[in-house]
């Protein structure tokens, strides 16, 4: 299973998805620091909120296999930029929770997303464990194994690992 960092603000949602995706009864606990247990790293949402503490989720990323940004579809703003893909050098999704508040603006957050460069969206709702099941199953897949040859080739063309070579193009030998 591939290793998942979540990443968002205060009350988006992130301890609670750790706790449904390992089936658990949801309990508020407030992230004082960062999580690495399991396949899932936490991170306390003031990260995310101040440019002091961002280099922090920049070097998590890098224990990760997979970041992933978590915005509830209720929230007025995003606090990602467009075009944060450029910064990690994962593969990026997005995960929208609270789907199910009476304020949720799902097609506005998947936008801020989408901007923010996420290859994917999930959209989950933690208590009802919707879409769960979804964002697991992306997560049981095997990420790509290459040969150091193989990933500098890719780098040479301007590709991430986990981005498909164009058709036609074969590995080297």
């Amino acid at each position: 299973m591939k290793k998942l960092f979540l990443m968002g603000r205060s009350e988006a949602g992130k301890t609670s998805l750790t706790q449904a995706l390992k089936g658990e009864e949801l309990h508020y606990v407030k992230t004082q620091y960062t999580n690495t247990k399991d396949n899932t790293i936490d991170s306390p949402g003031e990260y995310a909120e101040s440019k002091r503490f961002s280099v922090g989720l920049a070097c998590f990323s890098f224990e990760a296999d997979v970041v992933a940004i978590v915005q509830a579809a209720d929230e007025p703003f995003s606090l990602f930029s467009p075009s944060l893909r450029s910064f990690i050098l994962r593969p990026l999704i997005g995960i929208i929770t609270k789907i199910d508040s009476p304020y949720a603006n799902v097609p506005m957050v998947r936008q801020w997303l989408l901007n923010a460069g996420c290859e994917r969206v999930f959209l989950v709702d933690n208590v009802t464990r919707e879409g769960i099941q979804e964002l697991l199953e992306y997560l049981a897949e095997d990420l790509p194994r290459l040969t150091m040859k193989q990933a500098k080739f890719k780098q040479s063309l301007g590709l991430n690992e986990w981005d498909p070579r164009p058709e036609g193009t074969e590995y080297p030998e």
